[in-house]
Parts: C-alpha cells; sequence; structure tokens
C-alpha cells in the first residue's frame, strides 16, 4: 500500500463522511423502538418475534465488531468503507420495500452487517490520522456519534410515526447513506497501515458463536428469565467457545484480534469504566421509557422528548469535553463527571406516580452533562497507551465490550425490575378508597415502580463503583511528557536576561 502523507490532505471532509455514515448505523440500533407494534400489526406477528427486528441486528453486529480489526488490517481504509456503507444502504433499500417479515428481517441483518463495520473503522482511521496531542477533540467529535445517535432514534421515530408508517424510518435514511456513499468516492482516503493477515476460518467461527451466544443469552434473559434452559445454554456455551476463541488469539502469531491490548493497566481500567459508565447510560434510556409509558400513560413520543434534552447535552458536550481531555487528561473529567452520574442515578431511585416530567427532563439532562465528561474521555485516553499497529484491535475491543456490557447490563437491570415489582407489599391504607379495578392497577403500577427504583439504586451502586476505579487510574505518561515537553520549549524561548 502507498503511504499517505498523513499531514497535507484534508481531514475535515473525510472525517465528515465518516463521522455521518457511523451516525446513522448506530441511529437504526435504536430507530424502530417505537414501530414495533405498527409491525406487528402489519405483518400479524407477535411481540417476541418482532423483537428480533432489533434482536438481530444487535447481534450482528456484535459479531461483526471483532472481525473489524482483521478487516481493517487486510483492506484498505476506502474499499472498507465504501463496502459497508453500500452494504448498510442497501440493507435500509430493501427494508423501506419490505412486503413480508422474514424480507425485513434480513434487511436488518444486512443493515448491519455493513454497520458493525463502519463504527471501529472511524475510530481506528481517527486515532490514525491524529497526532496523540489532538485525539481528544477528535474522538469527542466520534462521541457525538456514540451518544447522541441512538439517544436521538426513539424521539425521531416517535415524530415520525405520529403522521407516516414505520417504512417511513427507512425512506429517511436511504437519501443520507447515498449521499454518504458519493462523499465516501471523492473524499475516503488510505490511511491505515495493511499487513493482509491470513484468514482464519476457525477465529472468525469462534467470535462469532462466542460473541454472538453469549450476547443473544443476555438479552433473552431479561424475557425469558435467567432460569430458562435456553438462556443459560446460550451464555454458558458462548463463554466456553469465547474462551476456546480468546485461546486460539493468544496463540497466533498475528491474532484476528489482539487481547494482549490488556496486559495495559491503564486501557483495562478504563475500558472496565467506560463499560459501567455505558451501562448507566443504556439503563436510563431502557428504564425510564417503560416507566413512563407502562406506569403514567406517557405516549413513546412523549418519553422520547423527556430524553432529547440530555441527548443535546451529549451532543454539544462531546467535542468540548474532547479538548478539554487534550489539555488536561481523563481522570479530572471522569471524577467530577461519575459524581454527577452517581448522584442523578439516585435521584431516580425515587421514582412515584407523581413525580414530574419536568422532573424527570432536567435530572436527565444532568446526568448526560456528567456521562459526556466520562465516555469518550476515558475510551480515548485507554486508547492512547497503544501502539498504533494495534489501533484496529483496540477499538474492536472498545466496541466489542460495549456491546457485551449493554446487552449484560440491560438483561440484569431487567431482571432487577421483576425482582423489586415481586417483593412489593402494598399498603392497604392507600386501597381503601378505590375500587377492586382502581386497586389492581394501582398495586402492578407500584409494584413496577418499586423495581425502577430498585433498579436505579443497582445503577447508582455500579456508577460508585466506577468513581473508586477511576481514583486509582495513573495519569497518562503521555500527558506528562506533553507537558514537560512544553514546559522546555518555553524555557528555551524565553529571553536571557543580562
Amino acid at each position: 500500500m502507498s503511504e499517505v502523507d498523513l499531514t497535507n490532505f484534508k481531514k475535515g471532509p473525510m472525517v465528515a463522511v465518516l463521522l455521518l455514515g457511523a451516525f446513522f448505523s448506530l441511529l437504526n440500533e435504536t430507530l424502530l423502538a417505537t414501530a414495533l407494534p405498527s409491525i406487528m400489526a402489519d405483518f400479524g406477528i407477535t411481540q417476541n418475534k418482532v423483537q428480533w427486528l432489533t434482536t438481530a441486528f444487535l447481534l450482528t453486529n456484535g459479531i461483526m465488531i471483532p472481525i473489524s480489526a482483521f478487516l481493517i488490517e487486510r483492506f484498505t481504509t476506502r474499499k472498507l468503507f465504501l463496502y459497508a456503507i453500500s452494504v448498510f444502504a442497501l440493507g435500509t433499500m430493501v427494508a423501506a420495500v419490505s412486503h413480508s417479515f422474514p424480507l425485513l428481517l434480513a434487511a436488518r441483518i444486512i443493515q448491519a452487517t455493513g454497520s458493525g463495520i463502519m463504527l471501529p473503522l472511524m475510530m481506528t482511521v481517527l486515532l490514525t490520522i491524529f497526532p496523540i496531542e489532538k485525539r481528544g477533540a477528535a474522538m469527542g467529535m466520534a462521541g457525538i456519534v456514540i451518544s447522541f445517535a441512538p439517544a436521538i432514534g426513539p424521539t425521531l421515530s416517535g415524530w415520525l410515526l405520529d403522521s407516516y408508517s414505520w417504512r417511513s424510518l427507512f425512506y429517511v435514511v436511504v437519501p443520507i447513506a447515498l449521499l454518504t456513499l458519493i462523499g465516501a468516492v471523492f473524499f475516503v482516503k488510505n490511511v491505515t497501515k495493511l499487513t493482509y493477515p491470513k484468514i482464519d476460518v476457525l477465529s472468525i467461527l469462534l467470535s462469532s458463536f462466542g460473541f454472538g451466544g453469549l450476547l443473544y443469552g443476555f438479552s433473552s434473559a431479561g424475557e425469558k428469565g435467567w432460569d430458562s434452559a435456553f438462556v443459560i445454554s446460550c451464555i454458558i456455551g458462548g463463554t466456553i467457545i469465547l474462551t476456546l476463541f480468546i485461546i486460539r488469539q493468544l496463540r497466533l502469531k498475528v491474532p484476528m484480534l489482539e487481547f494482549r491490548v490488556f496486559n495495559n493497566s491503564i486501557f483495562s481500567i478504563s475500558l472496565i469504566v467506560t463499560m459501567i459508565v455505558l451501562i448507566s447510560l443504556i439503563g436510563a434510556e431502557t428504564l425510564l421509557p417503560l416507566y413512563m409509558q407502562i406506569t403514567r400513560g406517557f405516549t413513546p413520543l412523549e418519553s422520547g422528548l423527556m430524553l432529547l434534552p440530555g441527548a443535546i447535552v451529549m451532543g454539544i458536550m462531546s467535542p468540548i469535553t474532547g479538548i478539554l481531555f487534550d489539555k488536561v487528561g481523563a481522570k479530572v473529567l471522569a471524577i467530577p463527571g461519575l459524581l454527577i452520574v452517581s448522584v442523578t442515578t439516585y435521584l431516580f431511585s425515587n421514582l412515584t406516580l407523581d413525580t414530574s416530567f419536568t422532573f424527570l427532563t432536567i435530572v436527565y439532562a444532568i446526568r448526560m452533562f456528567g456521562l459526556s465528561l466520562i465516555m469518550m474521555p476515558m475510551m480515548t485516553n485507554g486508547l492512547n497507551q497503544l501502539p498504533q499497529k494495534w489501533n484496529s484491535h483496540g477499538t474492536a475491543m472498545a466496541n466489542t465490550m460495549q456491546q457485551v456490557s449493554a446487552s449484560i447490563g440491560t438483561a440484569l437491570l431487567v431482571t432487577i425490575v421483576t425482582i423489586g415489582s415481586a417483593r412489593y407489599e402494598p399498603n392497604t391504607a392507600a386501597l381503601a378508597d378505590l375500587s377492586q379495578a382502581e386497586a389492581q392497577q394501582y398495586v402492578t403500577n407500584q409494584a413496577l415502580i418499586s423495581g425502577y427504583n430498585l433498579a436505579f439504586l443497582a445503577a447508582s451502586a455500579l456508577t460508585v463503583a466506577g468513581l473508586i476505579l477511576t481514583l486509582f487510574l495513573k495519569e497518562n505518561p503521555s500527558w506528562q511528557e506533553q507537558k514537560a515537553g512544553e514546559t522546555a520549549a518555553r524555557t528555551e524561548e524565553r529571553p536571557v536576561q543580562s
């Protein structure tokens, strides 16, 4: 491969195209959330069956992301992104015109095949074309994609579904995907170094069944229960296969996915804290709409609007925190960020039937402000520790662990809601003046709220654990070197006094 002069070519247009592609690929993870009932009615299918539109997309994503490290080292940046955005656009077009559920499901899998490549590729490119002292700002832009896209999905879909059919969700994305494809033809350059690793079919199979089994097991636990033989089989089977995959990677001279990245303690701690934060983020985005719609009677659009200010705050703050990270490092931002998230998460553990829409919106927005101080700075801090030859492996590992943590976290929190609801004991005095039907509805709602509160209490404890872990995070050596270099430069520039 011919080397590219990374100092002279125009980075802006290329980064914009990559961000746009990754944004809409992530948007599709949550875009169908409020459209599932309409799709059920159109195709005459059950809730369990329609849920596969989300599950299959996430599973395919989870399978493709670990493989992305191999693909990035095997194919040029330009070819890989053109393939990914083309496949994503094809899947979106097929979804828009699907006349049957199996075809729509196949279209979602096609979408995810391209989507699973775009995010790790974008992050690898950012790490490659920006020097270490400017990566915070660059990854801050990536933070807009990672945080804002999934958060705005339910709001956008709720707004469109008020006036149009579920197909409009795909029709809106098609022209933007095609525009991104055209932009890629003109602006995406080959910047990643190719090592042409050999295709190891066994590694690909072990990765797919290992990560796929684990993700599907945890994704199914909330619905089927942890005592389900199917769930237990998926989790145990996935864990065993994943263990075999890891052992094989450690023995291969050129592994498909480099697990030795975990030898770096700063990378490992940063990734664990990022996973904790993501569980907290996904948990609120899952539980709050359920609380609002099931127990309070809000519409999907209203619950989406409640999340919107927080998503906007995250979108605005991501590039700002990226710039701050370049100046002060991750630890200075992460500690106050985790304090804010811990307090606001605890506030959500006291929900009632009278909690106001305003309270939910403001606390959620403040919470997202705290999350913006943690997510991308911590991830960038970890990735900065790795040598450039491991950029693709680091980003693939980070994105894979995010998928796994989101799946596990959601399953655990939903299970805690179930446990909390089952343990609720009604106050008989509060039921005295209610009819039998009203009393039954009251008890059901209060039991659910009790479950939501317990789940948010558990999430609070998790964020406190993340805060404690962050206290032990050593300052990134690169900041010490950078500060020393700046001090030396100022010393040399200082005029000599006679």
